[in-house]
């Protein structure tokens, strides 16, 4: 699976196994992305990442990724874990891979609705 920011400055690669995608409408991923933010997630070693990325320490457990030219939120980084999140907005191509949760609900925005059968989580 291959993917990019919206200027091209930023590619990655996945080699590696992908977990289903998710969902999440926490307050940071909200405000970073503009709305919500759908993420896959593969082990980190597995992700070769060709151009500069910008981190953003967004909280003591994780940090954030994006491309410093055109401002794509690309990645979430938890600094405990061996994986890393990746943007489904963000590959090139069909994924073939289908949402297994919306996460974070209880931060969701007030403008709108949950209204598909995808199982929720409140954290």
């Amino acid at each position: 699976m291959q993917g990019s920011c919206l200027c091209g400055a930023v590619r990655y690669t996945v080699s590696g196994e992908i977990g289903q995608p998710a969902n999440c409408h926490c307050n940071q991923c909200r405000k970073q992305s503009g709305h919500t933010w759908a993420s896959s997630y593969a082990p980190e070693d597995t992700i070769t990442i060709e151009g500069a990325v910008r981190w953003f320490a967004a909280s003591d457990t994780a940090k954030r990724g994006f491309c410093p030219i055109c401002g794509s939120f690309l990645f979430w980084k938890d600094h405990s874990e061996d994986w890393m999140s990746f943007s489904m907005g963000s590959i090139d191509g069909p994924s073939g891979l289908h949402l297994r949760a919306h996460i974070f609900t209880a931060d969701k925005g007030d403008y709108y609705d949950i209204a598909d059968n995808v199982p929720q989580r409140e954290t």
